[in-house]
């Protein structure tokens, strides 16, 4: 009788384990991401010189673009010496939009020394007839070496005052992804905290948002693109 009882018991605690576990994977697979509620103008810019790994990301961004509500503009572009290369400018064709992302040459003969200048360039080719939200999505290790490379600067060189003035005047909120790229950021932990400083500063002074984790350490996409959805919505 005993025995008969203890497999008893058994059988009904793993069955019960069995449920709960089922219950959980069906709740997991039923969570859907927060979508972006309201149409945005979003100019999506990208360092030419982060690592190769940020090419691994490429999906989950054109999932990003192509998930944007009906009426939104996107321009995608890339900060590549020195200058900006516009792959896409503003449409609302998101999965042409989307389309048009490449992976990042990931060398230092596409570095941009300063990637703060041609932020400008990307603002001032929104419309400023333009309804609704105004942001730019930069992918970038924030490191401006144009004039030397000087950690007491971090934050506060010419450019990035140039880049928040600029944004401010056009009501445009600048949000940011740090990623290293294949010179300094990935080498120097001191070059990697001015580079995130410096793009801390220019999200918190224009209304935007700066995601990171770590000083040289790269992670995945998703989760920034999941919060980046949520400060959208939040502004909006």
């Amino acid at each position: 009788m005993f025995r008969k009882i203890s497999a008893f018991l058994i059988a009904t605690a793993f069955v019960a384990v069995t449920v709960g576990a089922s219950s959980i994977t069906t709740a997991r697979t039923t969570e859907t991401k927060e979508s972006v509620r309201a149409p945005i103008n979003i100019a999506i810019l990208i360092q030419d010189d982060l690592i190769s790994r940020v090419g691994n990301e490429l999906g989950v961004t054109r999932e990003f673009i192509r998930g944007l509500p009906e009426g939104s503009r996107v321009m995608v572009g890339y900060i590549t010496t020195g200058t900006l290369q516009v792959r896409q400018p503003f449409t609302t064709d998101l999965n042409r939009a989307a389309n048009s992302l490449r992976i990042p040459i990931a060398s230092t003969s596409a570095s941009a020394y300063n990637p703060y200048v041609e932020v400008i360039e990307a603002m001032k080719k929104f419309d400023s007839s333009w309804r609704g939200q105004k942001a730019v999505l930069l992918i970038s290790d924030g490191l401006d070496t144009s004039r030397g490379f000087d950690a007491t600067a971090a934050g506060h060189t010419l450019d990035i005052d140039r880049t928040i003035g600029e944004a401010n005047r056009r009501d445009i909120s600048i949000y940011s992804f740090y990623a290293p790229s294949v010179g300094l950021t990935s080498s120097s932990h001191l070059a990697a905290s001015y580079g995130q400083s410096s793009l801390n500063r220019v999200t918190h002074d224009t209304g935007g948002k700066a995601f990171f984790q770590g000083s040289t350490g790269f992670v995945t996409f998703d989760s920034y693109f999941d919060r980046l959805r949520r400060e959208l919505n939040r502004v909006s």
